[in-house]
């Protein structure tokens, strides 16, 4: 699941390869995470996906309040993507937005122990979305997916699977290796195809040509990533555009992707066309697809504030000349 465009390919230069990254040691605290982490899901499991997510939802906002893990953080950023909503407003979203998350930390780790195919009645059907992502999949030369961290994005590679598409997600490294091999395991047993960033020149061009749907998480800039500046909510963040660049390179069809709760706790699949233009200048083009990305995704946050990653710092990295009102709030 995600700087100039170079001539070669997309420049992805991993901080740690794979080899070294499988020989690292886990410290004594990544082992106290892990442990908890498999207590944690254990526990949930029996319940299954929906009341594990309603149980993950209200544990989850436990990181907002007692705890307060990055809550200055999440109520500046949603402050200043919403200066109409009043102080109450920014707490409620801001709360909300914890409870989402510890929903989507659960829900893809007990459906995996349950089965991919559980996925299905969870959603909602809503054919003209499906038919969307169908029908480009069936130009036959794969297809780029462009995400971002709202709603469930691990839910949503579950459903697509379980309804018989082939899905590679392009993921970065965890801080804990052994956290980082549990959720592979997770994404694996929910039919994913799991490719490490630092893989991803070579493995990408490969994966489009079997025609699978290979998906970019694609607003949360990195290290070593090519990247370029688009406004979300108004200010400049620093944004990947690899899947772009892969997409331009093969004439790949790209869809926006993503899988919203309803008030109802199901899903809707939402897919839409990224128009992909052809002007002849490549940085143009490829900068063209994440403007119309990031503008679909700002869209559906606006519908949905509260199920928005907000515990990123989405606007840490930015232009030199950013004006001081539109820095990192």
């Amino acid at each position: 699941m995600t700087a100039p465009v170079p001539s070669g390919p997309p420049s992805v230069t991993p901080s740690v390869t794979p080899r070294a990254r499988a020989l690292r040691r886990p410290t004594v605290l990544h082992r106290i995470e892990y442990a908890a982490l498999r207590v944690f899901t254990g526990l949930l499991a029996p319940l299954g996906v929906r009341r594990a997510a309603q149980v993950a939802g209200v544990i989850g906002t436990w990181g907002y309040s007692p705890f307060g893990i990055r809550r200055g953080v999440v109520e500046r950023q949603i402050a200043a993507a919403f200066p109409d909503f009043d102080e109450a407003r920014v707490h409620e979203v801001a709360r909300e937005s914890y409870r989402n998350l510890g929903r989507v930390t659960v829900e893809a780790t007990v459906l995996a122990s349950i089965g991919p195919e559980h996925a299905i009645p969870l959603f909602h059907d809503c054919p003209e979305d499906w038919g969307r992502l169908v029908a480009a999949h069936g130009q036959g030369k794969g297809v780029v997916l462009v995400a971002g961290h709202v709603g469930s994005w691990e839910l949503a590679a579950a459903y697509m699977c379980a309804r018989g598409l082939p899905i590679a997600g392009i993921v970065r490294g965890a801080s804990n290796p052994l956290a980082e091999a549990y959720f592979k395991r997770t994404r694996e047993r929910l039919g994913v195809t799991v490719v490490h960033d630092s893989e991803a020149v070579r493995r990408v061009p490969r994966l489009l040509q079997d025609g699978q749907v290979v998906g970019f998480l694609s607003d949360q800039a990195a290290v070593g990533l090519a990247s370029t500046y688009v406004n979300f909510f108004g200010r400049p963040a620093k944004t990947p555009r690899g899947g772009a660049v892969f997409a331009l390179r093969g004439d790949i069809p790209v869809v926006f992707v993503a899988a919203m709760r309803q008030p109802d706790g199901q899903y809707r699949l939402v897919v839409e066309d990224v128009p992909v233009t052809h002007t002849g200048d490549r940085e143009r083009d490829v900068d063209d697809i994440m403007i119309r990305f990031t503008a679909m995704l700002e869209r559906l946050v606006r519908a949905y504030p509260e199920q928005y990653f907000w515990q990123h710092r989405r606007w840490k990295h930015q232009p030199p000349d950013t004006p001081p009102e539109l820095r990192q709030p």
